[in-house]
């Protein structure tokens, strides 16, 4: 749809069945489907340790109920829905299913082919996400992006995208869609921990240090798997406690250790497969 005829429209209570077939089989468990950028992403091996947070968000979601990756790095809510990566969401989704949307960080940057306007075009984009799930049966959830490791010389962490935050709540609650603040939870912690407490959670690799990256690599923008699970693990703990979707769905959201095995990240035919083919666009 395009952003200049988005509109909001009626939801149905989240948490619906899934309709079956004519043959009266079971019906298929909901899936999350997720809109997102590099914060979100699932990254391919050979950006590790890279992480995006709905890389793991399976780790704190039952099995049954399956995360459908979509996001892409250096993606807006602008050029997601430009290159038909939308489209292929709602050609996909089904009545049910669920579509967490995640974006703010690219739609702040200068170029004109990326930004978006917080009061201008962002909210007009968002809410094509939101009625495209609606008028699919489905329920779409705005998810602000993580707070970067934005700390200056002086200790203190300036906001680095204050307004698309704003702008994503104000559109949340004209469209009554569930709001899940991640900007503000991620960034009372990094501020909490402080600029040597937060290393850990962001890409911070020496000389040598991963085979990634043999020069080694300073990246405040892009979390680890540390960073990621943190923010996974508050994602689905909101879905949960603000009862977006049922409270069993959430697991393990006190589990305080996960083994360096546990994070996986896709080999990089199978990760630009999946980029290339998740889209109804050409890019």
């Amino acid at each position: 749809m395009p952003a200049s005829t988005a509109r909001c429209t009626p939801s149905r209570r989240a948490g619906g069945s899934v309709l079956s077939d004519g043959n009266h089989q079971p019906p298929r468990p909901p899936r999350i489907f997720l809109a997102g950028d590099s914060a979100t992403v699932t990254r391919e091996v050979s950006k590790a340790p890279m992480t995006g947070w709905g890389q793991v968000l399976h780790f704190f979601i039952t099995p049954e109920i399956e995360v459908v990756n979509c996001a892409r790095a250096g993606a807006s809510a602008r050029t997601f829905s430009e290159r038909g990566r939308l489209d292929w969401i709602l050609a996909n989704i089904a009545p049910g299913d669920y579509l967490l949307i995640c974006f703010g960080i690219n739609d702040n940057k200068p170029e004109e082919w990326l930004r978006t306007e917080a009061y201008g075009d962002f909210p007009l984009h968002l809410r094509a996400f939101i009625d495209g799930a609606r008028e699919r049966q489905a329920h779409p959830v705005l998810v602000s992006p993580p707070e970067r490791d934005s700390h200056d010389v002086h200790g203190n962490l300036p906001r680095s995208i204050t307004e698309y935050p704003m702008a994503m709540a104000d559109v949340a609650a004209e469209c009554s869609v569930p709001y899940i603040n991640l900007y503000d939870q991620s960034r009372s912690w990094w501020a909490e921990l402080g600029p040597e407490g937060v290393r850990p959670f962001f890409i911070n690799l020496e000389p040598n240090e991963h085979p990634n990256y043999p020069e080694g690599f300073h990246d405040p923008g892009h979390m680890t798997p540390a960073g990621a699970i943190a923010c996974a693990r508050f994602v689905a703990y909101s879905l949960a406690a603000d009862q977006v979707v049922p409270a069993h769905w959430a697991v393990d959201l006190d589990r305080g250790h996960f083994p360096p095995d546990a994070v996986t990240w896709l080999d990089d035919a199978t990760h630009h497969e999946l980029t290339r083919a998740r889209t109804l666009g050409t890019g």
